[in-house]
């Protein structure tokens, strides 16, 4: 599948430059599924692109989807800036899927004290956390890193450099984490 879609892609942005969401042109093939396809990639590729500038792994997941929740860039940088890197650097739960769960809340998060209405967010978690951990093994920053529990990291942020990267899965788990928040937000027609 992956390939053709791909291909697709490639036609897309060689004729028409850019797909706008939403638009399908049956003259290129392009079908629901590789619509979909095709806005995974791209918010994928998005995410990225904030990691590699440097952005921690909640901003990397949670920053791209500002415009469509109604947020500044700014705003949705300095909201999800302490999920990173486990919390504060503290090696928790993956910061890139705390960034997910950020946009879940605008899909489903509650307005009420209301436990039905808290059920539905929190169902939704636990739903986005067993996708998460059946992918990584686990939703512990500290675990996906192998470092050993109550070894205490500086709250400095290390170099980003080849070796980084090369030495975490971080880059998976945030690409993960954007495509299952594209996901979300095309279901909540977002």
């Amino acid at each position: 599948m992956w390939p053709n879609v791909l291909n697709k892609i490639s036609a897309i942005d060689e004729h028409l430059g850019l797909m706008h969401r939403g638009e399908h042109n049956t003259s290129f093939g392009i079908d629901e599924e590789t619509s979909s396809a095709y806005h995974s990639l791209m918010a994928q590729k998005r995410a990225m692109t904030y990691f590699h500038r440097g952005f921690n792994c909640a901003q990397s997941v949670f920053a791209p989807f500002a415009e469509r929740l109604g947020l500044s860039e700014e705003a949705a940088l300095r909201v999800s800036s302490a999920f990173g890197a486990g919390l504060g650097r503290m090696r928790g739960t993956c910061g890139a899927f705390s960034g997910l769960c950020m946009v879940a809340g605008f899909c489903k998060g509650n307005l009420s004290g209301n436990p039905d209405d808290k059920e539905k967010i929190f169902a939704l978690t636990r739903e986005l956390a067993e996708r998460f951990k059946t992918e990584f093994g686990t939703l512990l920053c500290r675990e996906l890193l192998h470092l050993n529990e109550g070894e205490q990291e500086p709250a400095r942020p290390s170099d980003r450099t080849s070796a980084y990267y090369a030495a975490r899965p971080c880059e998976r788990c945030v690409a993960f984490c954007a495509a299952q928040a594209e996901r979300l937000l095309e279901q909540h027609r977002l």
